[in-house]
């Protein structure tokens, strides 16, 4: 049940016990909740969730530690409650982090009942603390084994954060080619203009704090598994006990005449992105590609840019992913802002005049005036510098592992973007998928292995975009989807699409239907079947909507 505030009761303000470092509240009767339902409720003007599961009453914060969404509107399983905006899972008995993108957990109150009447307390000092960090070991001097972590992303970061958390006590080293301490990559095609210092998931005095070295601008250049080195850009060598690869991918360039032009633009970095949206003021922006990304920046700047063409190599946006029906959807969308579509079509050339864009020339013959030239057509995978290493790829050029982030090598694990790995609800199929929230279940199921705590990744993946303000989530893995239902209309902007293959629901997507895709993630993780006649049924209720 997702829950909202119970009407405001007559009770005593306070509780007789209460002491000078405690506020403590009636918030509700002992009959108001039943197992396995949740509510918001108010103490001293702060917004707690209160549940009952497994006949036990807890109380944690109310605000998702991602994006502080309110989790009361969640979808609540066993001792679970998944946040319904972007799949973040707490222990609503401990207020501990379960499932990613949020890194922090959630503050815990008591709960007392006396005279069927319900009471929360909140300690006074922590009251506006809306997150906590877990409790986290540092370094033990003596302890000389070292832990390796290549690249500086997601999966780095939280393989960096168990490792402390579970009390390793050895050496942690981060190296990453980036000059930025991790960030949170999902919002660089969302808000463009933003300050690096804003989107750090966290800054310099954590990593001290929890001897975590962090070494930026350093690139791998070799790695030597027999040996147990990896070499870096400066001619320096380290030695390594276990090491992560988790360097991710890069953008795809385009393989035509004058992409050397000025105002050819990728987005990597945050710098790339203000400089993609310094660009585009008041120009005629061209766009290649029509993954999430680059739809994403083309909502970006509607009303920024002068005018936005985009040019997709398919018929419809996320033709392959979302499939047609969303796809089209979301062209009309943006058509409706004035962006421009040429589907089904090839960039042949980019005409310039003073080493600048002018012209953009397609397959079909079309010449499209450009001052702007954004190419979003895919991803190369950084492993060049593992070629001379024993270390397994595939026909890609991806790491392939096993189901504990395990190469074929001892002691050498990959994660994040540049990992083939076999996902559980896919009957451990091989895939390869770039979601955030992966990234970083792959680093927590990394560090945990690297202790011999033998953990086999079960994340469903989750994923959302954001276009004109409306965001899409999306869980699961629709490959080879055969048919989709559909729930809710296009035209109210409401919808829940139920992808199907051999019978059963393997992904979903929705548009202001939450918090289904959640529940739909958590019955995956579950691996209770959701099946087709179950998807076309009239009765939602397993879908805990509000």
């Amino acid at each position: 049940m997702s829950g909202t505030k119970p009407p405001r009761q007559e009770f005593p303000d306070s509780d007789p016990e209460d002491t000078s470092e405690e506020l403590t509240e009636v918030v509700c009767l002992e009959s108001d909740l039943q197992d396995g339902q949740m509510m918001e409720v108010e103490v001293g003007h702060h917004s707690v969730l209160l549940t009952r599961s497994e006949g036990k009453f807890s109380a944690i914060g109310n605000q998702c530690t991602h994006y502080g969404a309110p989790l009361s509107k969640g979808v609540i399983t066993g001792h679970t409650v998944r946040c319904p905006w972007h799949g973040s899972c707490f222990n609503v008995h401990t207020g501990d982090l379960e499932e990613y993108p949020g890194i922090d957990c959630l503050p815990c109150h008591k709960v007392k009942i006396q005279n069927s009447k319900v009471y929360v307390s909140v300690n006074k000092k922590t009251l506006r603390l809306e997150k906590r960090i877990k409790s986290m070991g540092t370094a033990v001097p003596g302890v000389t084994h070292t832990v390796l972590l290549l690249g500086g992303g997601a999966a780095s970061l939280i393989c960096a954060e168990i490792l402390r958390q579970e009390n390793f006590g050895g050496r942690i080293i981060m190296a990453t080619r980036d000059d930025l301490l991790p960030y949170d990559k999902t919002r660089l095609s969302k808000v463009m203009n933003v300050e690096s210092e804003s989107i750090l998931l966290r800054r310099m005095e954590f990593f001290h704090q929890y001897d975590i070295e962090v070494w930026l601008k350093k690139e791998a250049l070799s790695v030597d598994t027999d040996k147990k080195t990896v070499t870096f850009d400066d001619g320096s060598v380290q030695c390594y006990d276990q090491l992560l690869i988790s360097t991710g991918c890069r953008a795809k360039g385009l393989d035509v005449p004058g992409m050397k032009l000025d105002n050819v633009k990728m987005l990597e970095t945050p710098e790339d992105a203000r400089q993609i949206h310094a660009a585009c003021l008041g120009c005629n922006v061209v766009l290649v590609g029509t993954s999430f990304v680059g739809m994403e920046i083309a909502s970006y700047l509607i009303g920024k840019a002068s005018s936005i063409t985009v040019i997709g190599s398919s018929e419809l946006p996320y033709q392959n992913t979302l499939g047609r029906e969303i796809g089209r959807f979301t062209m009309m969308m943006l058509s409706e802002k004035n962006v421009r579509f040429y589907m089904n079509d090839n960039v042949t050339e980019v005409k310039g005049v003073g080493g600048k864009v002018k012209e953009v020339v397609l397959k079909s013959g079309k010449v499209i005036p450009a001052d702007v030239l954004i190419v979003g057509i895919g991803i190369k995978p950084n492993s060049e510098f593992l070629r001379s290493s024993k270390i397994q790829m595939d026909s890609k050029n991806f790491v392939l592992v096993d189901k504990y982030m395990r190469t074929n090598i001892p002691d050498v694990f990959c994660g994040g973007d540049l990992a083939t790995f076999p996902l559980a609800m896919a009957k451990n199929q091989l895939v390869n998928i770039g979601h955030w929230q992966m990234a970083q279940a792959h680093g927590r199921i990394a560090a945990l292995n690297m202790l011999d705590k033998q953990t086999e990744l079960t994340s469903v993946p989750f994923y959302w975009t954001v276009l004109l303000s409306k965001t899409i989530r999306y869980a699961g893995y629709g490959e080879g989807y055969t048919e989709i239902v559909m729930k809710g209309k296009f035209e109210d902007k409401k919808f829940l699409a139920l992808y199907i293959k051999d019978d059963e629901v393997i992904a979903a997507a929705s548009l202001n239907y939450d918090p289904a895709v959640s529940a739909v993630a958590e019955r995956l993780v579950s691996g209770k079947v959701i099946t087709k006649k179950e998807a076309e049924s009239d009765d939602l209720s397993w879908l805990q909507l509000s």
